[in-house]
């Protein structure tokens, strides 16, 4: 999701320039991330790419977090163009209540990330966007089908998601 709405975001409020400081921000928010945990599975550290054991989150969120926060600095020191340095700042503030949620419960950051995305982008450019929440309902759907998580897991993770990622992305830009 991150992948795919940063550019989005990028292009269509900032054309070209906007896709680059997109591709940085997707460099940090999302594929540092995915390697740092496929090289946990590699090592045997983790077991597989969705990080399904409740206590081994609590160890690679922070890391996440940290991606996200240097590339949040990164960004406000250089002027990136304001929405795309308030999304990843959103990125970064809704991982504090899952980090939280986690040490508890296993709330599925799947959901929290897509429902995000989408409340950023509709505030962004606008309540059309928010016809791009089925995929929200279809993520979640498939997490618990995976039994990875139960029902109340994949729709708190969307609440927090777009709570927390919405009302940052809005006071932020």
């Amino acid at each position: 999701m991150i992948i795919a709405m940063l550019p989005l975001l990028g292009v269509l409020r900032y054309g070209w320039h906007g896709l680059g400081w997109a591709l940085f921000a997707a460099l940090f928010a999302a594929v540092i991330p995915t390697l740092f945990i496929r090289r946990g599975v590699r090592r045997g550290t983790l077991e597989d790419r969705h990080v399904g054991h409740r206590q081994r989150r609590l160890t690679v969120l922070p890391l996440i977090m940290g991606s996200v926060l240097t590339c949040f600095a990164v960004m406000l020191g250089l002027d990136a163009p304001a929405d795309l340095t308030a999304v990843v700042l959103a990125m970064f503030v809704s991982l504090v209540p899952i980090l939280v949620i986690t040490v508890w419960w296993k709330v599925s950051v799947h959901t929290a990330v897509a429902s995000g995305a989408v409340v950023c982008l509709a505030v962004a450019l606008g309540p059309w966007w928010l016809l791009a929440a089925p995929p929200v309902a279809v993520i979640g759907w498939s997490r618990v089908v995976l039994r990875d998580h139960t029902t109340a897991q994949t729709v708190v993770g969307a609440v927090v998601g777009a709570l927390t990622a919405g009302l940052t992305f809005w006071a932020a830009r």
